[in-house]
């Protein structure tokens, strides 16, 4: 075994062949090490304690997330596809035994995720690819999946990701033509203080992007419209594609007209955090210096210090007591029907503490008044919730502690239900698409009173799309 100047070493097998480190995993383990490191220096200029329960595998689990999330830097797409080419009879240059054109396939709805280049936010993707056999050539209908998940599991743009689906598609199956349509869904998070001037705040931003070959390469050839015609119930307007070429704003929210300002309490960005996201950033794979990624590791951070460790519970006490008076009401008022008041869809952000990805959703809020008390304004509900979700969270909390701000100024009996969608749940391994997570807090007669726990929940709307697809 030598040690080379890099700190790397090489084996020496019996046959005289060395290996280098990469080859026996151990460039791949120092790699993870390396963002373990960078994710600590990250939560510390957070004001974190990375000893505290909850964060001290944080590192480890971000690590690992990343890491899956971009394994397509270390796949082959010639992999997959050879072994997978299957005869056909009959599909010689688009042309069949009775004289027809060549049957276009289609495989529609495959659900990949990417991770944005601009940002490092993971977005969503729904991804409809096709291809026109040729040379009596067909290839496994898995295989367009998993060649498109290859390229969607790296930092990417969704032009880019069409096109090298496309491309990788044409050159290992080598058909008549290669079509790919993309709709893609980028959270638009937010920072705490446009969420409260803002409350129509817009929670996610949406582009429609194509790319073909041979036959599909003219945006306007006909095959286009045999592939539209099985498409249009799927619910998509081909007027609003992007083609390969055309021009169009970066659709990133860190990036385009549509970004909002950093907060003005965060102050200058941390250099060393910054220095910290390109560690994170080549340890994956990439250059940090390409044209596209020079400004990644500034937008990272500025989205992630919205979630910095500050004393957010003291300002929110004094903001509650200083408002306690107008509150109470005159003893004359009579609240003996006890009637349940609910503040129904309170929308929220927050950011999971155990992988630092982002995770959104609604909260409701039921109560019932008790004597002295009038009902709380959906504005100081709104505030409540914003104040704990911008923080590292994990949702049972979340819902605890909105749920423990609220019940003493109603009186104590007060039920509150979180209902959020978690980026952690597709993008790193697990891939639940649209699956969503509830949680249930409940104080005073909530506690013990069936039915008012029953009428408030069957109160609660059935869940809609929230823009993940």
């Amino acid at each position: 075994m030598g040690c080379l100047d890099d700190g790397s070493f090489t084996v020496e097998l019996e046959n005289g062949v060395s290996i280098g480190c990469a080859e026996v995993g151990l460039e791949e383990e120092g790699n993870g090490v390396a963002i373990e490191d960078a994710v600590k220096v990250l939560l510390m200029g957070l004001g974190e304690d990375i000893n505290r329960e909850g964060l001290r595998k944080t590192p480890l689990r971000v690590a690992k997330a990343l890491r899956e999330g971009t394994r397509g830097y270390r796949q082959k797409v010639k992999d997959i596809v050879q072994g997978a080419l299957f005869p056909e009879a009959g599909l010689e240059n688009r042309v069949g035994h009775a004289g027809g054109a060549g049957g276009l396939v289609i495989v529609r709805d495959l659900d990949l995720f990417s991770y944005c280049e601009s940002c490092l936010l993971p977005f969503q993707v729904k991804c409809h690819v096709g291809y026109v056999p040729s040379g009596e050539r067909v290839v496994g209908l898995s295989k367009l999946s998993r060649v498109a998940d290859v390229f969607a599991k790296r930092l990417q743009e969704p032009q880019r990701l069409a096109d090298e689906v496309c491309s990788a598609l044409h050159q290992g199956i080598k058909p008549a033509g290669v079509a790919v349509i993309l709709q893609c869904t980028h959270i638009h998070f937010p920072d705490i203080e446009s969420v409260f001037l803002d409350s129509n705040h817009q929670g996610w931003v949406k582009i429609l992007v194509s790319s073909g070959s041979g036959v599909f390469e003219n945006n306007n050839a006909d095959v286009w419209a045999d592939f539209y015609s099985l498409l249009k119930f799927r619910g998509i307007n081909t007027e609003k594609i992007h083609f390969r070429g055309s021009s169009y704003t970066c659709w990133c929210p860190s990036q385009s007209s549509l970004s909002v300002k950093v907060s003005s309490k965060i102050g200058p960005l941390n250099p060393v955090m910054i220095t910290a996201v390109a560690s994170i950033i080549k340890s994956l794979g990439e250059d940090p210096l390409r044209k596209e990624l020079r400004g990644t590791p500034s937008s990272f951070v500025k989205w992630l210090m919205n979630f910095q460790h500050s004393n957010l519970d003291m300002k929110l006490n004094g903001f509650l007591c200083g408002g306690m008076d107008s509150l109470k009401v005159n003893e004359e008022v009579n609240y003996k029907d006890k009637k349940i008041y609910t503040e129904l869809n309170l929308p929220f952000w927050s950011q999971c503490e155990h992988h630092l990805l982002p995770f959104h959703g609604v909260v409701h809020i039921g109560y019932l008044l008790s004597d002295g008390f009038i009902p709380i304004g959906k504005s100081l509900l709104l505030s409540i919730v914003h104040f704990y979700g911008f923080k590292l969270q994990v949702q049972e909390r979340l819902t605890r502690q909105i749920a423990e701000t609220i019940s003493p100024l109603l009186g104590g009996d007060v039920i509150v239900v979180v209902e959020a969608s978690h980026t952690c749940m597709i993008s790193r391994g697990i891939e639940k698409f649209g699956s969503s997570t509830a949680t249930i807090a409940v104080l005073g007669r909530f506690s013990t009173d069936f039915s008012a726990r029953a009428s408030f929940l069957q109160s609660i709307p059935n869940p809609t799309s929230s823009g993940g697809q």
